[in-house]
């Protein structure tokens, strides 16, 4: 993918819509307001229908639901297809001009899909294709669609994957949507591991003690063409696999370091250019200390770095949309997200984690992710008006 994107990288690829909706809010702008306003999606929950014993996770209230439901009433889907129609039509109509569905490619990032229905209905039908195919006959596209399923760096995969489409000429615009829901199925998984904290998660934090789940789906509209005022630019993108253990991270970082070295070689860029990190930040005990470690390597302990699980959990297929939905607004308004839970350093290697929503030049901004089976991805995006 990354020779592929290198031999078309004279072709600028936008971000040129964008939405969301999780525990935080409906759209962008209400995600924006939470973050900034260091207001959280994380609490505790008492839902049997979910796990047994009280847990701590960012789960959609039931009145954002009720109009997720009433605004996607015209089709046949799922709550999981609705979620992701609902995002995907809303960033949609930021368009000041109507983009043209033949030449668009639905993507769709998801790790779970329609799990929570297992055993309830057909086996096609828990297929992600089926769902992929479902939103995208929704919204009226008739190119086949693509499903990026690749543990929790699907999102940021989704979106190299779009840009390699557009830079290759075949399509010129491309939704890109990450949806995943919160199920009993996933908790009851991650609790298997121990990996779940008992109260709100603290990336980095030396008192961090596991993740939160979070439910969400997440929308980023990319273009090479210029339908409106672009909202940033998705410059380069990269992955490697750390080889080591299909449940823990590397111990050495270097993984994710090649993949972030890539990625910056693909832009143009030295380690140096990066002006905020949006890193994966599970808060779990070896995620953590292996990015700690992969930004030390790279000489990147003074940038500034934040983790949005804090405010949203770990969603899974839609972590590396909504993520970089982040980030652009960030771009935008050129102001640094703060890293919700964070209180004292617990990583071994130093790191410039920001505490509070900060004003500051953004230029450049990197996006890391990493995911059960060693996988780990990274873009880079660049702020529209450079």
């Amino acid at each position: 993918m990354e020779r592929e994107m290198a031999a078309h990288k004279m072709i600028p690829v936008y971000a040129i819509a964008t939405h969301a909706v999780s525990a935080l809010g409906i759209n962008t702008e209400s995600h924006w307001h939470a973050v900034t306003g260091n207001r959280t999606g994380i609490r505790q929950h008492h839902d049997q229908s979910l796990a047994d014993a009280p847990f701590w996770g960012a789960v959609i209230d039931p009145q954002p639901w009720q109009l997720v439901h009433a605004q996607t009433t015209s089709w046949p889907l799922t709550a999981f297809e609705k979620m992701a129609v609902y995002s995907a039509l809303h960033a949609l109509e930021q368009l000041e001009q109507i983009i043209d569905l033949n030449e668009t490619v639905f993507i769709l990032s998801t790790t779970k899909g329609n799990i929570e229905l297992l055993g309830e209905v057909p086996d096609e039908k828990i297929g992600l294709m089926h769902s992929a195919e479902a939103v995208s006959k929704a919204l009226a596209i008739p190119a086949k669609p693509v499903v990026i399923s690749h543990a929790c760096v699907s999102g940021v995969v989704a979106l190299q994957y779009a840009q390699a489409l557009l830079q290759s000429g075949k399509y010129k615009n491309a939704i890109v949507t990450g949806c995943d829901r919160f199920s009993k199925f996933v908790l009851s998984g991650f609790q298997s591991f121990h990996a779940v904290a008992d109260g709100p998660c603290k990336p980095f934090d030396v008192a961090r003690s596991g993740i939160n789940l979070g439910e969400a789906a997440a929308t980023i509209v990319l273009s090479t063409e210029l339908h409106n005022e672009p909202l940033a630019q998705l410059l380069s993108g990269a992955t490697s696999n750390d080889a080591n253990h299909i449940s823990g991270p590397s111990r050495t970082g270097e993984e994710l370091g090649l993949a972030i070295s890539k990625a910056l070689s693909l832009a143009g860029l030295q380690s140096s250019d990066i002006d905020m990190i949006s890193a994966h930040g599970t808060a779990t005990l070896y995620n953590d200390e292996m990015e700690s470690k992969a930004f030390d390597m790279l000489g990147m302990n003074n940038v500034p770095l934040h983790s949005l699980k804090g405010f949203v959990g770990h969603t899974l297929g839609a972590a590396g949309v909504l993520e970089s939905v982040m980030i652009i607004e960030s771009l935008r308004h050129q102001q640094l997200i703060p890293s919700a839970g964070f209180e004292n350093l617990g990583v071994p290697k130093s790191l410039n984690i920001t505490r509070s929503a900060t004003n500051a030049k953004i230029n450049y901004a990197l996006k890391t992710a990493s995911g059960f089976g060693g996988c780990n991805a990274t873009a880079v995006w660049k702020a529209a008006d450079l």
